[in-house]
């Protein structure tokens, strides 16, 4: 039977320069259902662009703020672009306790812009800003999974002060602040 763990954090909304940062609604699905509907966003994280109702079903799974056993934070966050308020991208974090260290809060951290929205440092600013809230309530020791050759994504964890380690899951290079 799996340990139930207290859900310490819930997202809460955040701001940056150019960002709003959007505890995620099913009603997000609507808008971000064009935005991450493009097959090149998959190339890194495999998969294809979801329906309308499948995104809404995730987005609802996604918002209830963690996992049906307790045992993981889901912290899920749009990114809409303050100057003219287009929804561009998303951040997350799966916050969990290892048995090894059950007094330490960690996370995974994952992030994605839209297509149309790359390049223009979007990614990075969303994702420092939830680093730096999550390492504000204590987070410790947060890890991004990233296919190698993605560029952009290894420039953000390179920015949250992340480093490649030896570790991979399912092709994908852990990144980590705590270098395991």
């Amino acid at each position: 039977m799996p340990t139930h763990q207290p859900h310490l954090l819930a997202a809460v909304p955040l701001t940056t320069p150019r960002l709003t940062l959007e505890p995620l609604t099913a009603e997000h699905a609507r808008e971000a259902v064009s935005v991450f509907d493009d097959v090149r966003l998959h190339t890194w994280t495999g998969g294809s662009p979801g329906s309308l109702a499948e995104l809404e079903a995730r987005y609802a799974r996604q918002s209830a703020g963690r996992s049906p056993d307790g045992t993981q934070g889901w912290l899920n966050w749009m990114l809409r672009r303050t100057s003219d308020g287009a929804l561009i991208g998303t951040v997350q974090a799966t916050s969990y306790r290892r048995p090894a260290t059950a007094e330490t809060l960690e996370a995974s951290l994952a992030w994605v812009v839209g297509v149309d929205h790359q390049g223009a440092g979007y990614g990075r600013e969303g994702a420092l800003a939830m680093a730096s809230w999550l390492r504000a309530r204590g987070v410790h020791g947060l890890a991004a999974y990233i296919r190698p050759g993605h560029s952009a994504s290894t420039g953000i964890a390179r920015a949250l002060g992340l480093r490649a380690t030896d570790v991979v899951l399912d092709g994908e290079v852990r990144w980590s602040d705590s270098g395991r």
